[in-house]
């Protein structure tokens, strides 16, 4: 059965990406959604100069998280079959839609989410990730996998397709890029089904900032904890406190 699907690329200042990243995924997808986050570079006349796509722009930058959840109200509305979310700084690569859509029905299973992992096969070429990246990145997958029964191996690849239906079930209130730590509380909550699919790991620009405070990594795994415990809590699941790391979990282990 044919799949009705729609990418969408969250977007801020990407003036340099912009215009090779969506002629690259124009030759795999046919629906192309840019949420425009609040650009202060030359992005938004960049996409004025693209044709054939959907552009929502938000007046002001509000957030990694919250131009996702504008994607995802975007294909609900439409009422796409799928949806994939791509990365618009180079990272991801547009030949592997076409193979992550056809993932939600795979092995005989129907899934509701596919989330891209750099980790769970390496590639010829693979990057290096920075250093304080990949170990925030690892403890988080590894209190997430032992909180939620989970079977992760990257907790924050931005590549992933999704069940539009499943999308019914998200209430996105982290705006930032703490957003994807909120949706696997939420999908487990729901009991919605996850598998991974793996992609090549590629960093080009390894000192891109996360804003503020949270560049500063001890900070940035503070408030993914934070974020974390706020959810569990929400969804009456236990908490990081019934870990057993959790008296050093302040450490970048």
């Amino acid at each position: 059965m044919s799949v009705r699907f729609l990418t969408a690329l969250p977007v801020y200042n990407e003036e340099s990406h912009i215009a090779e990243v969506l002629a690259r995924v124009r030759e795999y997808s046919q629906d192309i959604l840019v949420v425009n986050d609040g650009s202060k570079d030359g992005t938004t006349e960049a996409l004025a100069a693209e044709t054939g796509i959907q552009v929502i722009t938000h007046p002001r930058n509000l957030g990694y998280g919250a131009a996702l959840r504008t994607a995802f109200q975007f294909a609900i509305e439409q009422n796409y079959d799928a949806l994939v979310t791509i990365d618009c700084d180079g990272q991801h690569e547009p030949r592997l839609i076409p193979e992550i859509v056809a993932a939600l029905d795979r092995d005989g299973e129907e899934w509701d989410i596919v989330s891209g992992s750099r980790y769970l096969t390496q590639f010829p070429g693979d990057s290096l990730p920075p250093a304080d990246r990949r170990r925030i990145n690892a403890q988080i997958t590894r209190e997430l996998n032992e909180l939620l029964g989970l079977q992760l191996t990257d907790t924050f690849c931005g590549f992933k397709a999704y069940r539009v239906e499943a999308l019914k079930h998200f209430e996105i209130t982290e705006l930032g890029y703490a957003m994807p730590l909120q949706v696997w509380v939420q999908a487990v909550a729901h009991n919605l089904r996850i598998t991974e699919f793996p992609v090549p790991l590629v960093y080009l620009e390894e000192e891109r900032s996360f804003g503020g405070s949270l560049d500063d990594a001890r900070r940035r795994l503070a408030y993914y904890h934070e974020v974390i415990d706020r959810e569990l809590a929400a969804a009456n699941l236990p908490t990081l406190s019934t870990l057993d790391s959790h008296e050093g979990r302040e450490r970048l282990e």
